[in-house]
């Protein structure tokens, strides 16, 4: 029987069964091999997306992190120049309040002394203006100072408005809006 099946095409049929069995054993073989990559693989991925997300969570923590941090500089900037304005406006107000002060001290000041030369000159007095004794030399002085009061004093608030712009403008350069300084 076997000296039968030894014709050319059982040798035939043996040979490609024997390919088909080696076949099939380097198949077995391939899937073992490709299922551990794949297992790999899986994890690889597992592991990519775990990154993933824990980037993704580390991004929003610094983005609010970043956002809390942006509100309180805001706050401290917005608070520091606040204060700068409540400072320079009340310097700016009491030294204006100064000036008015000193300048309606000049302006009484003159008016005293024209109250003075005018009961030291009864001719001045309500009737026809009848020329007396000459003022003394500083009432002449104060006297043409007092026309020019008002420009004076305008130009002193105008210095005084300029000065203490300066001195905001300083100020408000000194806050650094992207610092905890």
């Amino acid at each position: 029987m076997i000296l039968r099946l030894l014709n050319p095409q059982g040798i035939a049929g043996i040979a490609a069964s024997l390919c088909l069995a080696l076949l099939l054993v380097l198949q077995k073989g391939e899937t073992r091999h490709w299922k551990k990559r794949s297992g790999h693989y899986e994890q690889l991925y597992r592991d990519g997306e775990a990154a993933l997300a824990g980037t993704v969570a580390n991004y929003r923590a610094a983005t609010e992190q970043a956002r809390a941090a942006d509100k309180a500089n805001a706050e401290r900037v917005a608070a520091q120049q606040n204060a700068i304005n409540e400072r320079i406006s009340d310097d700016y107000e009491k030294r204006l309040a100064s000036a008015r002060a000193a300048a309606a001290h000049l302006n009484a000041g003159g008016l005293r002394v024209e109250a003075r030369t005018a009961a030291a000159d009864p001719g001045r007095g309500g009737g026809a203006p009848v020329h007396g004794v000459p003022a003394a030399p500083g009432t002449a002085h104060q006297a043409a100072g007092e026309d020019r009061l008002p420009d004076a004093l305008i130009a002193t608030e105008q210095a005084i408005q300029l000065d203490e712009l300066i001195k905001w403008v300083k100020a408000q350069a000194d806050v650094h809006p992207n610092s905890g300084n």
